[in-house]
């Protein structure tokens, strides 16, 4: 019979294992949500990053809770584990294993592949491996292998219907920029209704909104949208117009009073000052460098300076009284660069598939699509919202398991238990890590690799995006957030232009086949590291 606190080194297991699945999460799952926006330079990596950490942060605490008990307890029958709950605690530990070992490798090769899948598998993999099929809930499996093929339709339906109404409207017209300026306080309006309705509707678990009646939901989805539509015609509107339009050196800032704001110096994109010399009748152009190329060389060395061979360089280094840095220093130093060193990366590079795909894509007027960024930022950040409520679970639901037997030295049978704070704060940390060191691999991905991505298709990914998610995590049902945002990008990549051209199908069956192993390959893992420790033979 176990007691509470047996078996900790179990509980250690699970710890690290679930920050290695939480680490995998942050840099494949969360980089789908801003990979878009970082692929249409809206935002760069740095920016991303920082949002996201928060949007996430927000999404896990507030509409977290349901999914993660899916998870928890909902796939395989714990009743089996009833006289043997330090069985079901292995079992986690084995998932997270199995889960985990998939994730990274996948993220290593830039493949953005569902952790929910890969969670999912491993669990029925440890129920198969010790039970059998029985003590799987094949009818919960059912529900969420159905999402999966919904979920990147619905997605890329809703994502299609969101970019032609915005392509027919504004894109394809000479006067697109007017039209632009005209319909974003509309687009900002809707882009709040909806998702602060989805947020209400699904209710956070410390407010109990969900208890609101719709009617009142509705009053206040639109009361919101309604002031930030008046926001947005007197004061984003007229900001958009003057930076974009008017090319005048606003600041973020001056969105909220612009029209107190008197014209401002327009901004000079190239510092080149030329000067006409009125004798010669010549022109003399000079740059912001400090030296032209005809002074990049001094006229005149000193003949002390030369080394014995001749050499400038060696010469001036002889004279250099920089130190050197200490070993201390340079340590943290290294230290800094392997920690920022995914901040660094080019998720943009131009290679021949990305230039291929860009070349059959119809672009769209530069300052048109520039309103959109705010738009996309925006919708990004409800997309990485709905990924926190829905995907939160796949690191932090075995964990609770695992220190819930722990704990109470009992398995939970209701499924009821709510989870600590501290092991959200744990995987969000972790989340949060993955996608600071190694999430620009899936962001080049989802970026630029499959289409080519604009604001205003960035901005429509998103949108529908956190539309299907947001939805389905209503249901209950832990749809993958890979699926939706593939779907969502794949379709708008289709309405580019250049037809089934503007898609890199290379890279989008290298995705797919990802998809078809993630179950069972995390699944293998865990059920035989699961059945190996289960009978093999035990010491009396």
């Amino acid at each position: 019979m176990m007691n509470p606190g047996d078996y900790t080194f179990l509980f250690a297991l699970g710890m690290i294992f679930a920050f290695l699945d939480s680490y995998g999460i942050g840099a494949n799952d969360v980089s789908n949500s801003f990979g878009a926006a970082v692929g249409s330079k809206a935002l760069n990596l740095k920016q991303a990053v920082l949002i996201a950490t928060v949007c996430e942060f927000l999404g896990a605490f507030l509409m977290g809770s349901s999914t993660a008990d899916t998870i928890k307890g909902g796939l395989i029958d714990v009743n089996l584990f009833v006289y043997q709950p330090e069985l079901l605690m292995l079992g986690m530990v084995c998932a997270l294993v199995g889960s985990s070992t998939w994730v990274l490798f996948a993220s290593s090769h830039g493949w953005p592949v569902s952790t929910t899948h890969a969670i999912v598998g491993a669990i029925t993999g440890i129920g198969i491996a010790g039970f059998g099929a029985s003590a799987v809930k094949w009818a919960e499996i059912g529900k969420i292998v159905a999402s999966w093929l919904v979920s990147p339709l619905c997605a890329g339906l809703v994502t299609t219907f969101i970019f032609l109404v915005t392509k027919f409207l504004i894109l394809c017209h000479e006067d697109s920029l007017k039209r632009g300026l005209t319909a974003i306080p509309f687009y900002f309006a809707v882009t709040i209704f909806i998702n602060v309705f989805y947020i209400i509707f699904k209710g956070s678990p410390g407010l109990n909104l969900s208890k609101l009646p719709i009617g009142a939901i509705l009053e206040i989805s639109f009361g919101i949208g309604g002031a930030v539509f008046l926001w947005c015609f007197f004061f984003l509107r007229p900001y958009l117009s003057r930076k974009i339009e008017g090319n005048e050196n606003l600041r973020w800032y001056h969105a909220f009073c612009t029209p107190y704001i008197k014209p401002r110096i327009r901004r000079v994109s190239v510092l080149v000052e030329t000067a006409h010399d009125e004798k010669s009748g010549e022109m003399a152009t000079s740059t912001s460098h400090p030296l032209s190329p005809d002074d990049s060389k001094p006229e005149h060395v000193d003949e002390g300076l030369r080394s014995p061979r001749g050499s400038v360089s060696s010469g001036l280094a002889a004279l250099d009284d920089t130190p050197t840095p200490s070993r201390t220093k340079a340590f943290f130093n290294k230290i800094k660069a392997k920690a920022m060193y995914g901040l660094e990366q080019d998720i943009n590079k131009n290679t021949a598939e990305v230039e291929h795909i860009r070349d059959n894509s119809t672009r769209y007027d530069e300052k048109t699509e520039k309103l959109f960024c705010t738009l996309q930022v925006l919708t990004s950040c409800f997309a990485s919202f709905a990924h926190g409520s829905n995907d939160v679970a796949n690191a932090i639901g075995p964990l609770t398991t695992i220190y819930y037997i722990w704990k109470n030295g009992a398995v939970d049978i209701t499924g009821t238990a709510p989870i600590p704070t501290w092991i959200l704060a744990y995987g969000g940390i972790a989340i949060d890590i993955g996608l600071l060191t190694y999430g620009y691999k899936v962001m080049a991905t989802l970026g630029s690799k499959i289409t080519f991505i604009s604001p205003s298709r960035g901005f429509s990914v998103s949108l529908g995006t956190s539309l299907t998610v947001l939805t389905c995590s209503k249901l209950g049902l832990p749809v993958s957030t890979t699926h939706c945002i593939t779907g969502a990008t794949t379709a708008v990549g289709l309405c580019s232009g250049g037809g089934v051209k503007s898609i890199n199908w290379k890279m989008l069956g290298f995705v797919a086949l990802s998809w078809v192993f993630t179950l069972p390959a995390a699944g293998l893992v865990s059920g035989l590291i699961f059945a190996i420790i289960i009978y093999s033979p035990h010491k009396m």
